[in-house]
């Protein structure tokens, strides 16, 4: 009987008009809860005045209260030629500051993949774009490359185009490198970004309404990532000699904004972006979040009284709409950063308009706070909201408002006394329960083009996803990575000093975030360790062009990788705890384990895991091949799986012997249960057999050896042939010790092999055919990964079935393992790494080849621990370029952790004036 609900046919038609109309209004809250979800700001990227690169070191400016305007730099222009304190003296400009960026002209085009000319024509806007926009990313823990061909948007606020006039206009040669469009354009273009990619140009509202486009498109569902910003760099006197006659600019280079002195504004340059995520996004990719933006709006001024003077109505217009958006009420507002250029007309209209919007049922005890960026910073004109709401974000973020500067006496037009406001001109706490801080932020365009957003801090965040007991690893693996050895030397710098200051962060989630948040460069340091004092001393020593010991480093070379194959080892290196402490802290790999243990237990009257991990009571002789054989087949598939799980995906595979098992079930060729049950077949029959079979290893050659077995037909054969000198005899004990001695007498070393059956010999034949029938039903399939078969030292690949008369085959023929490996070696593999307890295979398959070829790795090893031994594999293979899932490699998600970001290995690029006055020439007419 079914307990299915009826079908809406069965329903009354009032029954299914209200089926449809709760479908409806669910649809409805769906798109609703879309179009008003926060906004989630993940990473920040800033090169501001005063040396403030990065939002570490915009912050520690902020909360200090420095000032970081200064003269004008003798390498933009002669202050003295220009400055005039009479304003209006044509050509001359009043004030002799504004806020500069150091180094302006310098780059590191071969990072971008940009030629040094192409560099040097570029507008250093779009320069600093490029750097910020990459920091941004890092500083977010997104890996560009993971965006590469993904719907994320570009929205870039810019509105001078000072190196254009540098230039002498936009020649030809000059288009790419001077146009609005392309500052956003190349962005899309070297990151591969698919979404939206404009340019906006609004004046000081630029890059404000630029994150209003990123906020509305994620909100849309256009895209899942936008970046958004704005940049200005000022190096055309004439620019700011124009502002400074029609009076904008301050005289004494302050901006004193809401003081009863503010003159004017000084002008101020750098670039800002944020990256972007709806907060659900956010927080199912594990971003950590600085602040959301709950709302946001843009209106005009229309034609109101001057097309450059404020327009009160408007501004409260709209702050009214992004409150509206961000479904918040006024009151509830606790800080705003003003657009507050410090003009005697600007200012008090502005502070006016935001004591009519957000002053009404505010509780009086809680004034609203207020403060501008620009007494810092100067005006940035089109980066100016960028770095207001970037200073707010971190104020969220930081849980303080730093101080407002140059207020000595509030501005006499403002009657501050009926209104609900004050000014922050100290750092002032902001304690509140998570999510309910408010702020806003306000921008507006000398043109009439108004932008207001709202944001919030961080609601509480749900714990990262790792496991407590994997994250309980003795060792962890550090990496770094840069284009240049001399930036990976920096970069050492760099992370060393951060692990030197706080917050101190975790060993796991500092390693988790420099692993798996980071791009992997061509020139590679994997660094084990084993607490954060051990982690700081490498990288000093890194930094100072050491190699301490343990330390891998490799250079990748572009459009090269490596070939990698899984070896599978036969029976003789099983001991007793071989991979325990791998079983207690890593879950794929006990996981693997614990459903061996399942099957083989249904077999067999002891248990798998009491024979691999005892704990105190019986103890099972695991040499003998009833113990043996199982324990291996599960070690070796839990071993290839963690690897697999973290990434590490073999291009072939090979097993010896009994690993031929372990490898085809990792190649796809039979599922976990069939190959139990081979082995389960094997091990029965194989017992079955009289103890009078012998195997025994000679350091001598194949052929050699073979010519000594004449006489011997069905008593001896040759078993393995395991190097040009190492082969393996199996056979009757007596015909083996025979051709031992024979051997003996020509000096050939040899040793028997402790073994329950003489192995891939004629006293195997007795049980083939029972063999052959015990398995004939289970289900096998073709390799999904090429499968070298070392009975027939050949590639078996998809096409190709195996069958149950292959294992007999398998178990009778002799093993080639110096032609498989040889043939491994003739298709270009390059890398062995073992799926054993011990290098059994190393050591062969290095015989095998000319000595320096391929890279050996092992997974366990006997002498040293678990992790210490797969930390030190994992530290080769990705110096040699291979591919690791970091974050599985690291026991889940860990919460990210502010690092350094990218240490540009910057030169200069600009036009010298012979070059500038080439760029003035015409392009002469070919015809």
């Amino acid at each position: 009987m079914s307990d299915a609900g009826p079908s809406s046919q069965a329903l009354s038609p009032l029954k299914r008009a209200l089926v449809a109309i709760e479908t409806l209004q669910a649809r409805l809250d769906e798109v609703e809860r879309a179009r008003t979800e926060p906004i989630a700001i993940i990473g920040v990227g800033c090169r501001l005045p005063g040396g403030a690169d990065g939002p570490d070191a915009f912050w520690s400016r902020l909360r200090d209260g420095v000032d970081l305007v200064s003269e004008v730099p003798a390498d933009r222009w002669d202050v003295a030629a220009y400055h005039d304190p009479e304003q209006a003296t044509p050509g001359t400009m009043s004030t002799r500051d504004g806020g500069f960026l150091d180094r302006v002209d310098q780059f590191e085009p071969g990072f971008f993949g940009i030629s040094l000319g192409e560099a040097a024509s570029m507008d250093p806007q779009q320069r600093l774009l490029l750097e910020v926009a990459w920091e941004a990313l890092e500083h977010a823990g997104q890996v560009p490359a993971r965006l590469a061909g993904s719907a994320t948007d570009v929205y870039v606020g810019i509105s001078t185009w000072d190196y254009s006039l540098l230039l002498g206009g936009a020649p030809i040669r000059g288009l790419s490198g001077t146009a609005f469009s392309i500052a956003a354009n190349r962005l899309s273009y070297l990151f591969d970004l698919r979404g939206a990619s404009m340019a906006v140009d609004t004046a000081c509202s630029s890059s404000l309404v630029a994150v209003h486009l990123a906020c509305q498109s994620l909100r849309a569902g256009a895209a899942r990532v936008a970046l958004a910003g704005g940049v200005n760099v000022m190096l055309w006197p004439e620019t700011m000699a124009a502002f400074s006659q029609i009076g904008m600019l301050s005289p004494d280079g302050r901006s004193r904004t809401f003081d009863a002195s503010a003159n004017g504004y000084v002008r101020g340059e750098g670039a800002g972006m944020i990256v972007l995520k709806r907060l659900s996004d956010a927080r199912a990719d594990g971003d950590r979040v600085l602040a959301v933006i709950r709302g946001s709006a843009v209106n005009q001024d229309g034609h109101s009284n001057g097309l450059t003077a404020p327009n009160g109505v408007a501004q409260e217009t709209v702050i009214r709409a992004a409150l509206a958006d961000a479904r918040t009420p006024g009151h509830r507002v606790d800080y705003v950063e003003a657009h507050g250029t410090g003009t005697t007309l600007g200012d008090p209209i502005e502070v006016r308009a935001l004591g009519a919007t957000l002053g009404p049922g505010r509780d009086p005890a809680r004034p609203l706070l207020l403060g501008s960026v620009k007494t810092n910073t100067g005006h940035l004109e089109a980066a100016a909201g960028i770095t207001g709401l970037i200073k707010v974000a971190l104020a969220l973020h930081h849980g303080e408002i730093p101080p407002h500067l140059h207020l000595r006496e509030l501005n006499p037009h403002v009657d501050w006394a009926e209104l609900p406001l004050r000014v922050a001109t100290a750092r002032t706490p902001w304690p509140s329960p998570a999510g309910a801080r408010t702020a806003g932020v306000s921008s507006f365009g000398f043109g009439g083009t108004n932008a207001h957003i709202v944001l919030g801090d961080t609601p509480a965040e749900p714990l990262a996803s790792v496991d407590p007991v994997a994250d309980d690893r003795p060792v962890r693996l550090l990496t770094l990575s840069a284009r240049t050895e001399d930036a990976v030397r920096d970069q050492a710098r760099r992370y060393a000093d951060r692990l030197a200051a706080p917050p101190t962060p975790t060993l796991a989630a500092f390693c988790h975030t420099a692993n798996a948040r980071r791009t992997h460069f061509a020139h590679r340091v994997a660094v084990p360790v084993t607490d954060l004092a051990q982690a700081r001393a490498a990288l000093t020593a890194i930094a100072s062009g050491e190699r301490p010991d343990d330390v891998q480093v490799g250079a990748v070379a572009t459009g090269t990788r490596r070939r990698l194959a899984f070896i599978f080892p036969g029976q003789g290196g099983q001991h007793r705890d071989m991979g325990r402490e791998l079983y207690r802290t890593e879950p794929v790999f006990r996981g693997v384990i614990d459903r061996c243990a399942e099957l083989f237990d249904a077999h067999h009257p002891w248990r798998l895991r009491d024979v691999l991990y005892p704990d105190g009571g019986v103890t099972y002789p695991i040499d003998d091949t009833e113990y043996a054989q199982p324990t291996l087949f599960a070690l070796q598939c839990a071993l290839a799986a963690t690897w697999r799980s973290w990434g590490v995906e073999p291009d072939a595979v090979l097993g010896h012997s009994l690993g031929e098992y372990a490898a085809a079930w990792v190649a796809g060729v039979f599922s976990l249960e069939t190959g139990v049950r081979l082995i389960v077949e094997r091990g029965r029959l194989t017992r079955t057999l009289p103890p009078t079979g012998m195997m025994a290893a000679c350091s001598a050659s194949a052929q050699d050896v073979t010519a000594l077995l004449d006489g011997y037909a069905g008593q001896v054969a040759v078993a393995a042939i395991n190097g040009p000198e190492h082969t393996v005899i199996s056979g009757e004990k007596t015909a083996v010790q025979a051709v031992l001695e024979r051997l003996e007498e020509d000096f050939v070393l040899t040793r028997p092999l402790r073994v329950s059956y003489a192995s891939h010999s004629p006293l195997l034949e007795p049980i083939l055919d029972e063999f052959e029938k015990g398995i004939a039903g289970q289900e096998y399939g073709e390799p999904r990964i090429p499968f070298m078969s070392t009975y027939q030292a050949t590639m078996l690949r998809s096409g190709i079935c195996h069958d149950a008369a292959y294992w007999r085959r398998q178990l009778r023929e002799p093993v080639r393992f110096l032609d498989a490996i040889r043939a491994l070696a003739a298709e270009g593999f390059d890398t062995f790494l073992e799926m054993g307890p011990k290098d059994t295979l190393i050591e062969m398959g290095k015989r095998c080849l000319p000595r320096g070829t391929g890279r050996w790795l092992r997974s366990l090893d006997p002498e040293v621990g678990n992790w210490e031994t797969l930390t030190a594999s994992a530290a080769t293979l990705h110096t040699d370029g291979v591919e690791v899932d970091w974050t599985a490699f690291g026991g889940g998600a860990h919460a990210p952790v502010d690092l350094p970001t990218y240490p540009f290995q910057r030169r200069r690029c600009w036009l010298d004036p012979e070059q500038l006055a080439q760029y003035r020439r015409p392009t002469e007419d070919p015809r």
